[in-house]
């Protein structure tokens, strides 16, 4: 018999807890990334100083 409240909170956890993926597994050696979203399309670049820039 599985503990219903249980399993909605396993679930709920998951639910919230975002998944974590390196900038360098996006960016690789390149400064920018171009991101289709929808009909949307998006810049990601680093900067010289390291920093990440998300743009429309």
């Amino acid at each position: 018999m599985v503990d219903e409240g249980r399993q909605s909170n396993t679930t709920r956890v998951r639910a919230i807890t975002p998944r974590t993926i390196s900038s360098q597994d996006i960016l690789g050696d390149d400064k920018l990334v171009i991101i289709r979203h929808e009909d949307e399309t998006y810049r990601l670049q680093r900067t010289a100083a390291g920093k990440l820039i998300l743009t429309k």
